[in-house]
């Protein structure tokens, strides 16, 4: 008796946050999340986590090293909405409160094997005249107008609508060691593709006029 044919393939993610580059600040800790489509379902692991704080490195690099675990499962019938990880950086300002210190996303890769990424992170930028002018002297422009701009919801991150009206600025690097392996995907008719062992992305930003 023949086997039955897989209606869903599996993606399994294991890796980790490993690294920041942030020279502006120390004391950092980053959050990650998972944003996928209608067709995609976890399985197994953790959609989400949130880091240690780590401070710099003594090194000429000055890196911020978290090598925070990742590990989750996936299902799905189709490769539309391709799960893409989402990052926030978060450290003190000069009051003690959290702040965000970056926002990046990036696909979770295609290819099964061991792959490296490293993620232009941005913030959001107010356009008020205010906030521009405390950023020229150097201040903290919620010294005046409360909390510096945030998303309420960094899932917008990884999603095209309502990104081109958001003004941004680039701002660190965060680097992710992937391990993906592949599970019923040939046999559903999808071919991965060429193992990719390493890249460096390219600005990914939201539309609209970085400062």
């Amino acid at each position: 008796m023949a086997a039955a044919s897989p209606s869903v393939f599996l993606l399994m993610v294991t890796g980790q946050v490993e690294s920041a580059q942030f020279p502006e600040y120390d004391d950092l800790y980053c959050k990650y999340c998972f944003v996928y489509g209608q067709d995609w379902a976890p399985t197994a692991g953790l959609e989400e986590g949130i880091s240690q704080i780590a401070s710099k490195s003594q090194d000429v690099r000055q890196a911020l090293v978290w090598n925070f675990p990742i590990d989750v499962t996936f299902k799905s019938t189709n490769p539309y909405g391709w799960p893409q990880i989402v990052l926030s950086v978060y450290g003190p300002d000069v009051f003690g409160n959290d702040v965000v210190r970056g926002y990046g996303a990036v696909h979770v890769p295609f290819s099964p094997g061991r792959h490296k990424r490293t993620i232009p992170m941005f913030v959001p930028e107010s356009t008020s005249t205010l906030q521009k002018f405390t950023r020229l002297l150097k201040l903290p422009c919620y010294w005046f107008m409360g909390r510096r701009p945030e998303y309420t919801d960094p899932k917008v991150v990884a999603q095209g609508e309502g990104r081109e009206v958001t003004r941004v600025r680039s701002q660190g690097f965060v680097t992710l060691l992937f391990n993906v392996v592949t599970k019923d995907m040939k046999k559903l008719g999808y071919d991965s593709g060429p193992v990719d062992t390493q890249g460096v992305l390219g600005p990914s930003l939201p539309q609209g006029n970085p400062q």
